[in-house]
C-alpha cells in the first residue's frame, strides 16, 4: 500500500523509516555513485530531510520500504533553488501551487509495481492538495518511467550531454496518466484515495461512481 508520512511522523513507522534511508544509500551512493553522505547506520539522509517533508512511500507486505519520493513546498527551502537554479538561468521556482519532488528511490526488494505506485502517489498529492505542478531535477534513467506512465515533464532547463545530462522539469498529473498507473497496480481510484485518506486520518469516502474513476 501507499503511505503518506510527514518527516516528523516517520518514527511511528521505524521499519519503514530505516529501510527507506538504507535503500536510498544503496541506490544513490552505491549503485549510482552520487556524491551523497551515508551515515554510520548506512543511511542516506541530507539537509532537506530535517525540514519535515512529506514522503510518499510504497510499503511492502513485510512493512519495509518498496519505494519513495520526498516533497517540499517551493515557498520554503528546496534543492532546485539552492543548488540547481543555474539550470534555469538563475531564477527561482516559488509558488504555493508548486512543490519540489526529490529522491525517487526504488528498493531492490520491490517488484515492478513500485514505480507506478510512486507516480500514483504524486498524482494523489497533486489532486488532494490542489497543486498545479511538481518541479524536480531528473536524469536520463528516469525518462523511460515518465513515458511509460504519461507523466513526461515540461523541461525548463538542461545541462550536459548523454548519460551525464540533467534537466529541470515541471510535472502535472494529466487525465490520461491515471488509467495506466492504476492498471499497473491492479487497483481502482477509490482504493488509491482510501490509502491517502487513511494516512491523514480523513473519513474514507464511499466508492466513486464508475464514470468518475480515472
Amino acid at each position: 500500500m501507499l503511505r503518506y508520512v510527514y518527516g516528523n511522523n516517520l518514527n511511528r513507522f521505524p521499519i519503514l523509516r530505516d529501510s527507506m534511508f538504507e535503500d536510498r544509500a544503496e541506490q544513490f551512493s552505491r549503485r549510482l555513485g552520487w556524491d551523497v553522505k551515508v551515515n554510520e547506520k548506512g543511511e542516506e539522509r541530507d539537509q532537506y530531510d530535517v525540514l519535515n517533508p512529506l514522503y510518499v512511500i510504497w510499503e511492502l507486505e513485510d512493512g519495509s520500504h518498496g519505494g519513495s519520493m520526498r516533497f517540499l513546498p517551493t515557498v520554503g527551502r528546496t534543492m532546485i533553488n539552492e543548488h540547481f537554479s543555474h539550470l534555469i538561468g538563475g531564477t527561482k521556482i516559488e509558488s504555493p501551487l508548486i512543490w519540489e519532488c526529490t529522491r525517487f528511490c526504488i528498493s531492490p526488494r520491490a517488484d515492478r509495481r513500485a514505480a507506478a505506485a510512486l507516480v500514483l502517489g504524486g498524482g494523489e498529492i497533486m489532486a488532494n492538495f490542489k497543486l498545479l505542478h511538481f518541479c524536480g531535477v531528473f536524469d536520463p534513467r528516469m525518462e523511460r518511467i515518465y513515458r511509460l506512465y504519461h507523466v513526461d515533464p515540461d523541461v525548463i532547463g538542461t545541462a550536459g550531454e548523454g548519460k551525464d545530462r540533467i534537466g529541470v522539469g515541471l510535472w502535472e498529473m494529466k487525465p490520461d496518466a491515471w488509467a495506466p498507473t492504476l492498471k499497473r497496480l491492479g487497483i481502482d481510484r477509490h482504493t488509491s484515495q482510501t490509502w491517502f485518506d487513511l494516512s491523514f486520518n480523513r473519513r474514507v469516502p464511499d466508492p466513486m461512481p464508475l464514470a468518475a474513476i480515472a
